[in-house]
């Protein structure tokens, strides 16, 4: 694929990803109802993701990869208590009372959560008197009120196709999670959106002491192996709940592992760092409406007016932080231009589009 331009590959590669991903969500939401336990599940994953990247961490990392010290061992094992266990740990709750479509469109918000995060902590400046600033804040505001809506209102069903999944397997209860508590499951993927905008943001300041990006991977997953088998020996008493008892349980497993964990996390951080997070973040969408369509056709999942509402307003708060940013970015190249006249006609060759901006501002020290 030499012959393509890297834009056209930067495209290909998130649609492929945002497919895997899409699936993923199906995949584990018939884990869950075939009764594979939530402690269980992410700690084969994670060993699993472990085993993939380790290697390519190893011998690929092993010139630059800075010393190990106390601290970045505090931090790593930080970094894999926010963003895997108690991450993936909501994200299971929270699939597991609602469905895999509204979990899917509840990670829209990430992005507006992880730029509120920021302005609190100072790492991001509010432009309010400027329209990329104001973009951001009602984009962040309608996502915080589309998952409200989604948390308080469930409302009638507006489309319930019949599954033949359903049909010919009325023992398992594959589609939307009747008889579950759904606030309690949007609280859980609430919960899921926060921990991942706290990783992302977690992530930025041990990256730059500690650049050996698989690395930290390596480490953070380990640290999160050895919390999920804590965690599950003390309360998954149950030894059936380690074993696999069919094949499509172990196909579950080694999809999520392998395919979205291991390569789908490299496959993740080629397309953030050749782009930035926000590029990344746009494609958010067109794996829900993969997700919605999977989940329709193979669990004949329910669709409801709350969950429709509040994803359509996480929607547009998703694109009002991404057009937010790209308006910052314009900003910022002209701002750029400014000071020098005669440097100003060789900027706008290398100048790479304003969606290929980091989610998080960089700071200006090298």
């Amino acid at each position: 694929m030499s012959w393509l331009p890297d834009r056209a590959k930067l495209h290909i590669v998130m649609n492929v990803f945002q497919f895997a991903y899409a699936g993923n969500h199906v995949i584990l939401r018939t884990a869950l109802n075939m009764g594979i336990s939530k402690l269980v599940f992410p700690a084969y994953r994670n060993i699993i993701a472990l085993a993939v990247i380790l290697p390519f961490a190893y011998f690929l990392e092993k010139k630059n990869r800075p010393a190990l010290t106390t601290s970045f061992l505090l931090q790593f094992f930080l970094l894999a208590f926010v963003g895997i266990t108690a991450n993936q740990g909501f994200y299971l709750l929270g699939l597991d009372n609602t469905s895999p479509t509204l979990a899917s469109a509840t990670e829209n918000a990430v992005p507006a959560v992880t730029f509120m995060m920021a302005a609190i902590l100072r790492i991001e400046e509010v432009q309010l008197n400027r329209r990329d600033g104001i973009a951001k804040v009602l984009g962040t505001i309608c996502s915080v009120a589309g998952a409200l809506i989604i948390t308080i209102y469930k409302g009638p069903i507006i489309f319930g196709p019949n599954s033949p999944l359903n049909q010919s397997q009325p023992s398992i209860s594959l589609g939307d999670a009747e008889g579950k508590n759904w606030t309690l499951g949007c609280i859980g993927l609430i919960g899921h959106c926060i921990c991942w905008s706290s990783w992302i943001v977690l992530q930025a300041p041990i990256l730059k002491k500690y650049p050996a990006q698989l690395s930290l991977s390596s480490f953070t997953c380990f640290f999160a192996v050895l919390q999920f088998l804590a965690i599950a020996g003390l309360i998954e008493r149950n030894s059936q709940a380690w074993l696999f008892h069919s094949r499509a349980e172990l196909f579950c497993v080694l999809y999520s592992g392998v395919v979205v964990s291991g390569i789908g996390f490299s496959i993740q951080l080629w397309a953030v760092g050749k782009a930035g997070p926000v590029f990344v973040s746009a494609y958010l969408p067109l794996q829900t409406l993969l997700v919605a369509v999977m989940a329709s056709l193979a669990l004949g999942e329910k669709f409801y007016l709350g969950g429709v509402i509040g994803a359509v307003l996480i929607f547009i708060g998703l694109y009002l932080v991404v057009w937010g940013k790209n308006e910052e970015g314009k900003f910022a190249a002209r701002k750029a231009v400014i000071p020098s006249v005669g440097e100003s006609s060789s900027l706008p060759r290398n100048e790479k589009s304003s969606i290929f901006q980091p989610l998080l501002p960089t700071s200006s020290k090298s």
